[in-house]
């Protein structure tokens, strides 16, 4: 949050499995169009963060399956972690407030005398989390005998049952609701409180999120009778929290635009020749835009008919003395990269092949001129690879181009996702 000298005009805060990501969508549709609209209209000035009940390593398992974003904040394990930024560093004020009347021991010890409960693997047993499964018509019986038996030795406990099967036993203070709150006091002592907080969920475990005074909520369409249950007994008449009329991701761009919190229309929904012949002068919509181009010319989804304009265009914005560095070291003409898409359009038509950008930051370093870098990632089956990209930018040519003119183009392999064949085709 360093990166930030005013308050953000919006924050984003989403659970993951069925609302930012939809396991049901093999194309991953609906998150690739948030990703589009985040990157080209929010992530410079916004926050985004992911409240799950995933743990660390659960979490980090999903990044791998799924075209994610990397957000600003992570909540994890049902609000009992709290971490920011790429390192993932731990908020130590959120663990000093969750120490208070809490034993992991005990909690152990006590819930073991319950034959009903079944501990989760050991990957979701966390220092402020113990988390079993349950049948759905035992789940209300356990709970309220265990909650007397914990508070009988002293404990401050809560016990959310969500999905249908999970019960998590956590400290009274934890929760999404309470990190959430947490957070937001945080981020109005040091006066960096959003405009805006949109809280996006699909389960038992999210309702908290709704609690919060003066954040606006979405349950997505397919959110589980738990949820809804909950609504229609607390909070049926508060405008503020909507049911949406799409899934997952999708729903949470409709209440972007349902509540007015700003460019609800993702780059993914605008077609045609637009893709690479921008009038805009915004680098992170450029960068986007093109990449966007690039996932639908090797899918077959921008028209061969107009091949050559579309390749004329994109010659337009490159500078003649620009150049591409590959990830491998290997150095080529902007203009002659171009010109090599000829050979590869259509090489992965029909096949589970997507295109994204993440975390892109832009800096104006001259008056017509500017430095953005993101990391592109490319999905071809179930592989993913990725590189940490800078472009320079500029709009000096713009009566030429009718856009921002690619000056430079250098790639990195990721460590995390460098690919086995290091000469994959990359732009």
């Amino acid at each position: 949050m360093d990166r930030f000298t005013t308050a953000p005009p919006l924050m984003v805060v989403s659970d993951l499995d069925h609302t930012m990501v939809d396991h049901h969508d093999p194309e991953n549709l609906s998150l690739l169009m948030f990703n589009s609209l985040w990157e080209a209209r929010y992530r410079e000035d916004s926050l985004l963060v992911f409240s799950t009940g995933r743990s660390l390593t659960l979490y980090k398992q999903l990044r791998k399956e799924k075209p994610m974003l990397t957000p600003d904040i992570t909540i994890m394990s049902v609000g009992t972690e709290i971490t920011y930024g790429n390192s993932m560093v731990p908020d130590d004020g959120w663990v000093e407030i969750l120490n208070q009347k809490w034993d992991k021991k005990i909690v152990l010890e006590e819930a073991s005398k319950y034959p009903e409960l079944t501990l989760q693997p050991e990957t979701e047993q966390r220092p402020h989390k113990v988390s079993f499964y349950v049948q759905n018509d035992k789940a209300q019986e356990v709970s309220s005998a265990l909650s007397e038996c914990l508070v009988k030795h002293g404990l401050d406990v809560k016990i959310i049952y969500s999905g249908e099967r999970d019960l998590d036993i956590l400290p009274q203070g934890a929760g999404k609701g309470q990190a959430l709150a947490y957070l937001l006091k945080k981020l109005q002592v040091e006066d960096k409180l959003p405009k805006n907080t949109l809280a996006c969920g699909d389960s038992g475990n999210d309702a908290e999120l709704f609690s919060i005074p003066e954040v606006y909520g979405v349950m997505v369409s397919n959110a589980q009778e738990e949820l809804l249950q909950w609504h229609a007994a607390n909070a049926k008449d508060n405008p503020n929290i909507i049911l949406a009329d799409e899934r997952c991701a999708g729903g949470i761009i409709q209440a972007i635009g349902h509540f007015s919190l700003g460019p609800n229309i993702s780059p993914r929904d605008i077609m045609g020749l637009s893709d690479t012949n921008l009038k805009k002068f915004d680098p992170a919509y450029e960068v986007v835009k093109f990449y966007l181009f690039f996932e639908r010319w090797r899918r077959a989804e921008a028209e061969a008919r107009n091949s050559e304009i579309y390749l004329s265009n994109l010659k337009a914005v490159c500078d003649p003395c620009g150049y591409f560095v590959h990830p491998s070291g290997f150095e080529r003409p902007l203009r002659n990269c171009v010109n090599a898409l000829r050979i590869c359009y259509g090489d992965n038509q029909g096949k589970q092949f997507r295109v994204w950008v993440d975390q892109v930051f832009s800096s104006q370093v001259g008056s017509d001129t500017w430095i953005v870098r993101f990391k592109k990632w490319e999905l071809s089956g179930e592989e993913q690879y990725g590189c940490l990209t800078t472009a320079v930018l500029s709009s000096k040519d713009a009566s030429i181009s009718e856009g921002l003119t690619w000056l430079h183009v250098h790639q990195t392999w990721l460590d995390e996702a460098t690919p086995k064949d290091q000469y994959v085709w990359f732009f």
